[in-house]
Formats: structure tokens, sequence, C-alpha cells
């Protein structure tokens, strides 16, 4: 997740990219670090995991009509060249952090945490001007409107 406005982004390593692992992580920033926000709005690409019926599959119906309640989604388009703030964040953490092997899963998430917590502290944006191209993966970007 990144809120390039603010200088902030929230990463978690999963082992697949499952319905259960996205939910779990969007549920997981509603009720932590974005806990006050009465909606977010979450612009995510088409990938099958990235739509409210997974909220349903994954919570059940009472829940998930709690949780969608407090999400707008913003889809981008399906068949069309995109650059987006996902699209660069992914390539600045590939670029500084994750483009190498790792030994083990500890070791990726305790790189990520502390690359994701120095991007934080130093409130470091995306250079819109020298990005280029970077692969889409499983990561959304969120806007708060509080």
């Amino acid at each position: 997740m990144t809120r390039p406005e603010a200088g902030r982004r929230e990463v978690q390593v999963s082992a697949r990219r499952t319905k259960v692992d996205f939910v779990n992580f969007i549920c997981g920033l509603l009720d932590g670090v974005h806990a006050s926000a009465r909606k977010i709005h979450l612009v995510v690409d088409n990938l099958n995991t990235h739509f409210a019926k997974s909220f349903i599959e994954v919570l059940g119906p009472a829940r998930a009509a709690e949780v969608l309640g407090r999400i707008e989604f913003h889809h981008t388009p399906k068949h069309a060249s995109w650059l987006n703030m996902a699209e660069l964040e992914i390539g600045i953490m590939e670029r500084q952090c994750t483009g190498r092997r790792f030994s083990s899963k500890e070791e990726l998430v305790e790189e990520l945490a502390h690359w994701q917590q120095e991007r934080n502290e130093l409130k470091q944006g995306i250079n819109w001007v020298s990005a280029g191209r970077m692969p889409i993966g499983n990561l959304a970007v969120i806007m708060l409107r509080n």
C-alpha cells in the first residue's frame, strides 16, 4: 500500500497472492494504521482477488458489509497501458530493497520492514518525472479521506 501524498507505504510479505491474503491485509490496515479513517479509496488493478466479492467470500456477508462500507474501489483499466503510483512504488521497492535474493522469508520481512521504516521516516514520495514503467504486483494504493 502506498500513500504518495503522505510519503507513506505499508508492505507485507505473503507466500502467495490469495484473496485471503488481500482481505487480511486490507482489514489489518482498516483496523490498524487507518482505524480513524471513515472511508478509504482503494486503487487496485484487476487481479481476481481485488474485488468486493473476495471480502464476502473470506469474511462472510455481515463482516464484509461492515468492511466494504469503509472502502471505495477504483479499478484501473483492464486493457490499457497505465502508469500509476503502485507501479512506481513497486519499482522503487525493487530497486532499493527486493531486487536481490534472500536466504529466507524472515530476512525478506526484516529487510522490507527496515526499508519501509526508513522511507516513511523520511516521508519519501514518488518522483513522477524520472520513473519508468514497472511491473505490477499485488499492491493496493490507498488514499484517505477523513
